[in-house]
């Protein structure tokens, strides 16, 4: 078999114990106590991969993986090491890596948009209840209808807010909106952005191909995500980056069946954080996508401490499996270290349950596939001592990697284009500039009417004297027939001409 189509995790008794390439997407799982050398297994591997050609995503949670980008330096426990393990090759060398970060403090900013995170979610995300989840899809599925864009924070807030004024128009064709679940899911929103969510939610929002990548000596390009600030301030939004990644890459990527290696590797460091308090619909999901992935070229590999921290039904599908040492201090967990045993094949030279808890720094029990998908009898093994680093970088030395990085400045400068806020804004803003002119109308309306009436008014007192002098003289030309009229017009003309 080609030297290219396995690779040695590490040697048991002057015998490699290898996985093979074509066996990688069937998913993997490194486990044990905290101290035991999971991260350097996980450096191996990765290492590993990346000599096939094969793209890594690693979560790198305390900042140690860094190290897999400068070479490693001599040392007498490497050199002991690899005197036990009968390694055909070995050199210490850096790998190619692109550092990533939500904050885009210790690499290249990382951001997704609220659609693409999707309602399911987001709803564990925001750990909503059932009244408040059908509200979010509700959100989602008017925001479609209405063709509006929900790429950031503030686009779903303007919604929520908008359908809480619209509630009752939209209640015939999208069900009873309730105000207190609206509340409740812009209270969980304040306290998101708190934890510093709004820097994950945006545009541009990460495009896949470049996890994808390949350097110009065909080795794969390793991805670190640096979580170390994130699992500190929102373990639940490291928890569902990484589902959402898993997710774009099953809707996103072609079928490709069974390849002679993986297309992409993904590791998934404190991987209880993915099932913790989830809603048995996203276990569902996770299961459906691990199941189903692995014809697309991807290969999981999660990290944990106990087995027991991932769902039997997705472990039931890791086929790598790495168990690093298990401590027993009460009968809890002594119980725990039965059940991990049990889950490997037999190996009738040792007695499993006994070995896991007798392991040292950087021993482990490792099952692989053979050719055919069958577990093979677990195997006591040291694990090889990665070519790479072992530690993180300086901070100089990182800073130096981001700037030579071929994708600095495509994440930089973040993007707000025309979406729900900037749409709804504008519609309030007209119906606002729509209300005050016809306010300004009716106002003009009245007062010229007001004036009209006044003029009226004004008509109406005139007649009303001007009839009353016409009374008067009417009345006068009738007396003037009487005799008393006479009378006085006599006594007038006799004055007038020296009465007589």
């Amino acid at each position: 078999m080609n030297k290219q189509e396995k690779f040695a995790i590490g040697g048991a008794e002057g015998t490699l114990i290898e996985q093979l390439a074509k066996m990688s997407n069937r998913h993997g799982l490194i486990t044990g106590a905290t101290g035991t050398g999971k991260t350097v297994t996980l450096q191996v591997l990765a290492e590993s991969f990346s000599r096939l050609g094969v793209p890594v995503f690693a979560a790198d949670i305390k900042g140690d993986l860094s190290g897999l980008s400068s070479a490693g330096t001599p040392h007498p426990k490497i050199d002991e090491r690899l005197q036990k393990i009968p390694l055909a090759s070995f050199q210490q060398r850096p790998y190619p890596v692109v550092f990533w970060d939500i904050y885009g403090e210790q690499g290249h900013p990382i951001r997704s948009t609220i659609s693409e995170m999707g309602p399911l979610l987001l709803s564990n995300l925001l750990d909503l209840n059932d009244a408040q989840t059908g509200i979010l899809y509700g959100c989602f599925k008017i925001a479609d209808d209405q063709g509006l864009l929900l790429l950031d924070l503030k686009d779903l807030r303007s919604m929520l807010i908008w359908m809480s004024h619209n509630a009752k128009s939209l209640r015939g064709e999208y069900g009873n909106i309730s105000s207190a679940s609206i509340g409740a899911i812009q209270r969980r929103l304040l306290v998101l952005e708190e934890q510093g969510a709004e820097h994950f939610f945006g545009e541009p929002a990460l495009k896949l191909k470049d996890l994808m990548q390949v350097d110009f000596s065909g080795n794969g390009v390793i991805n670190l995500f640096d979580a170390t600030k994130l699992m500190v301030q929102s373990p639940r939004v490291y928890a569902s980056f990484l589902l959402w990644l898993l997710s774009e890459l099953f809707e996103q990527l072609p079928e490709v069946g069974n390849p002679d290696k993986p297309k992409l590797v993904f590791f998934f460091d404190e991987a209880h954080l993915l099932f913790n308090q989830a809603p048995k619909v996203l276990i569902d999901k996770i299961e459906q996508v691990v199941r189903l992935i692995r014809s697309k070229g991807v290969g999981i590999y999660f990290i944990t401490q106990s087995p027991l921290d991932v769902p039997e039904e997705i472990l039931g599908q890791m086929g790598l499996k790495i168990q690093h040492a298990l401590r027993a201090f009460t009968p809890k967990d002594r119980k725990v270290i039965k059940n991990v045993a049990e889950s490997f094949p037999p190996n009738p030279e040792f007695d499993t349950e006994t070995m896991i808890t007798a392991l040292g720094t950087g021993e482990a029990l490792v099952s692989v596939l053979d050719e055919k998908g069958r577990p093979q009898a677990v195997q006591k093994t040291l694990i090889r001592p990665p070519e790479s680093r072992i530690g993180p970088l300086t901070k100089e030395e990182r800073q130096a990697r981001i700037e030579r990085s071929p994708l600095k400045g495509h994440y930089d400068e973040r993007v707000d284009r025309n979406s729900a806020y900037e749409i709804l804004k504008s519609r309030a803003e007209e119906m606002q500039a729509q209300q005050e002119e016809a306010e300004k109308q009716a106002e003009a309306e009245k007062s010229k009417k007001s004036t009209t009436h006044s003029r009226k008014k004004r008509s109406s007192r005139g007649r009303t004297r001007q009839s009353s002098v016409e009374a008067l003289v009417k009345s006068a030309a009738r007396s003037i027939g009487s005799g008393l009229g006479r009378k006085i017009i006599r006594g007038i003309m006799g004055s007038l001409f020296g009465g007589r």
